[in-house]
């Protein structure tokens, strides 16, 4: 089963539920476009958030309410909802000369963290004192652009995968925000920048990087079409080293996005428009199935539907026309790469339900 919001006709890179699941937020060039999805049928437009210069390339939402968007324009904004429907826009003091790439929330909802192409994490905080949101800069051993960043459920540790081929962990401990956070396998003294975690992966660009549901591993999506998982060594003096890293070969075009359904099961999407879950434990992962698997239908479109290049060139090769293999049209309700993979409904066993937003201009409920 799935709900699908044809919301776009330009690509949506991100997107995000509020808490309620009644707010939908998606990037739309370089403004972001705040949607009401609590009723059933068409979402309704609500705002419009448009201070951006230049391509909005992430979004998302604090447990609070507050919205955080990144772009190519080397900013970050804080939008607070105001009793009237608007938002307040506020400049976050970033401090970077290349685009921002990636934002996300801690989970309390306290600061954020920007990946950018300055070969940069800014971890962003509110300054009561002075009444505006500065950041910290998390730089060694970064050597490349910030694909993604994740944040464990301590609010401290962080993750981040880059297009230099490595995949790492930092502290992102501050003083005025933070509580001490309690020993784990990923270190015990947590200073900032502290690097709890640094694997590679063969060269390839990683993509997306989450921690599992327990925070004991990571996993990450890489350019090669694999899927790996790494548990820390816990040995803080070699933070490089592994205890166990699983690297899973695909045949399908690179994944760009992953999710923790929970610490078994693990769901990658990309390039090839439809989800694929991976299930396994420390003796070792597999594909098990995909969730709206094109090869499991039958493609029935109408000729009217056909492309016009399409129609000539299958005449052009082959004197005929195939409808079913040359209708310009998908088996997947994608019908182009999909960006993001975002948890919409929980409950204590994991996820049950989540979206996903694409090329494509749609935004798409799935079950897992």
């Amino acid at each position: 089963m799935s709900i699908q919001f044809n919301i776009s006709k330009e690509p949506i890179y991100d997107h995000c539920f509020s808490q309620d699941r009644k707010t939908l937020a998606i990037t739309k060039e370089n403004i972001v476009e705040i949607y009401d999805v609590s009723l059933a049928g068409k979402p309704r437009l609500l705002t419009t958030l448009n201070h951006h210069d230049k391509t909005i390339t992430a979004v998302d939402i604090s447990i609070h309410g507050k919205i955080v968007t990144c772009s190519q324009d080397r900013n970050a904004l804080v939008w607070e909802p105001l009793r009237d429907g608007s938002y307040k826009p506020t400049l976050v003091l970033l401090r970077i000369n290349r685009a921002a790439t990636c934002v996300r929330w801690s989970p309390n909802g306290l600061k954020f963290a920007v990946g950018s192409a300055a070969r940069t994490i800014a971890i962003c905080y509110f300054e009561e004192e002075n009444d505006w949101w500065i950041s910290k800069h998390i730089k060694k051993p970064l050597k490349s652009t910030i694909l993604s960043v994740d944040w464990h459920e301590n609010n401290v540790l962080i993750a981040c995968g880059s297009t230099d081929g490595h995949a790492r962990v930092f502290s992102s401990y501050i003083k005025s925000v933070d509580s001490k956070p309690s020993p784990s396998i990923w270190g015990e003294r947590l200073p900032f920048q502290t690097l709890c975690g640094d694997f590679m992966f063969n060269g390839s660009w990683v993509h997306d990087v989450k921690f599992s549901k327990n925070g004991d591993f990571i996993a990450c999506v890489t350019h090669d079409s694999c899927l790996n998982i790494v548990t820390p060594s816990g040995n803080p003096a070699t933070p490089e080293i592994a205890t166990s890293k699983q690297r899973v070969k695909t045949s399908f075009l690179p994944f760009k996005t992953l999710l923790f359904a929970d610490d078994s099961k693990i769901v990658c999407a990309g390039h090839d428009c439809y989800s694929v879950v991976f299930e396994g434990n420390q003796q070792g992962w597999k594909q098990t199935y995909a969730i709206d698997d094109p090869n499991t239908k039958k493609q029935n479109v109408d000729e009217s539907q056909q492309s016009a290049l399409n129609l000539f060139r299958q005449l052009d090769l082959k004197g005929g026309n195939d409808k079913s293999k040359n209708s310009g049209t998908l088996a997947t309700i994608h019908q182009n790469t999909i960006n993001v993979l975002r948890s919409f409904q929980e409950d204590s066993q994991g996820v049950l339900r989540f979206s996903t937003c694409g090329n494509d201009g749609k935004v798409v409920i799935f079950d897992v």
